[in-house]
């Protein structure tokens, strides 16, 4: 007789009871945030500014050019940025910048639509239009014709708005600078303080948070007032009439965009400071000999200034270099 073994019943689990593993999951890589350029923050924000200004400024402030100008100066200023970087790209064999799309052609427009507008607000050419397209080709070109090879690449050293401004008050005498009043000619009361203050304020909020250009400009507002005693000290000069220009719209806007420009200005703390003292001192200098515009003169001589010691650096380190 056999016995048959039969192999024991296994209790099948309860339905309810089963824990299901979790499913695999692919874990899809996602790209790291891309950290936007504070540079093009600042530039983004000083376009849109100057072109709320212009706006304000031939709607409300009161601005004495033609309607035209703004216009004008800003398609001559796209066509001339995109033709220059066009024509350098193509000598030195590279990419042009505005190469990519959309998005980075508006990007390298940013400082030609800055330039374009502060030039046709800041020059005054009487019923002329020329001037102001003038003002506009050379503050682009200066970008192309005075520049430097700073870590291995080419940099602009001069302010370019400044550049084109200066460059057109040199050769022609008739051109001036837009009277100071007409940043608030049909402002009264209130309104007249308000919108200087309002523009200080955004403007230091601006190079607080962007250009980080807040020790360069505390040196060039603290050199202003010190060559201003010193002129009322050696030249009996009017003390309080030296410090009127800080109270005008003209230079509250030389002082937050103008001289705080982030290409042509040094990065480092010691750099800018040396550099808001330089312009104000060559200020109190030109304002001795009697230049007119004294302002616009003294960023074109400082960033030239700088050049030079960047170029005396350069050679200093290539002879060590060499003795090494």
């Amino acid at each position: 007789m056999t016995t048959e073994i039969t192999k024991p019943e296994i209790a099948e689990p309860h339905p309810v009871a089963a824990v299901a593993p979790p499913p695999v999951q692919e874990q899809v890589a996602t790209p790291p945030e891309r950290k936007r350029d504070p540079r093009v923050l600042a530039l983004q924000r000083f376009a849109m500014s100057i072109t709320a200004f212009n706006i304000l400024g031939h709607t409300l402030f009161g601005f004495e050019q033609a309607p035209i100008t703004p216009i004008a100066c800003l398609l001559v200023s796209y066509a001339t940025a995109l033709g220059l970087e066009a024509l350098d790209a193509w000598s030195h064999q590279r990419r042009p910048e505005f190469a990519g799309g959309a998005r980075a052609v508006a990007v390298f427009l940013l400082p030609a639509h800055i330039s374009g507008l502060a030039c046709g607000m800041l020059l005054w050419g009487n019923s002329s239009l020329w001037p102001y397209l003038f003002a506009v080709v050379v503050s682009n070109a200066s970008k192309y014709v005075v520049r430097l090879r700073v870590n291995g690449r080419l940099r602009h050293v001069l302010n370019p708005s400044n550049t084109g401004i200066v460059v057109t008050l040199v050769l022609f005498d008739w051109v001036g600078i837009a009277p100071p009043y007409h940043f608030t000619n049909w402002l009264h009361g209130t309104l007249s303080w308000l919108i200087p203050l309002g523009i200080l304020m955004a403007g230091t909020m601006l190079n607080a948070g962007l250009t980080k250009k807040i020790p360069l400009i505390t040196a060039w507002v603290g050199g202003f007032v010190l060559q201003a005693g010193v002129r009322w000290l050696l030249l009996d000069h009017a003390f309080v009439g030296a410090l009127v220009p800080m109270t005008g719209v003209a230079f509250i806007l030389f002082t937050n965009y103008m001289i705080t420009d982030p290409g042509s200005t040094p990065t480092a703390r010691r750099g800018q400071v040396v550099f808001g003292l330089t312009a104000a001192a060559v200020y109190g200098v030109l304002v001795w000999q009697g230049v007119v515009f004294g302002l616009f003169f003294a960023l074109v001589i400082t960033c030239l200034l700088r050049a030079a010691v960047l170029l005396t650096a350069r050679a200093r380190d290539a002879r060590a270099a060499g003795v090494a």
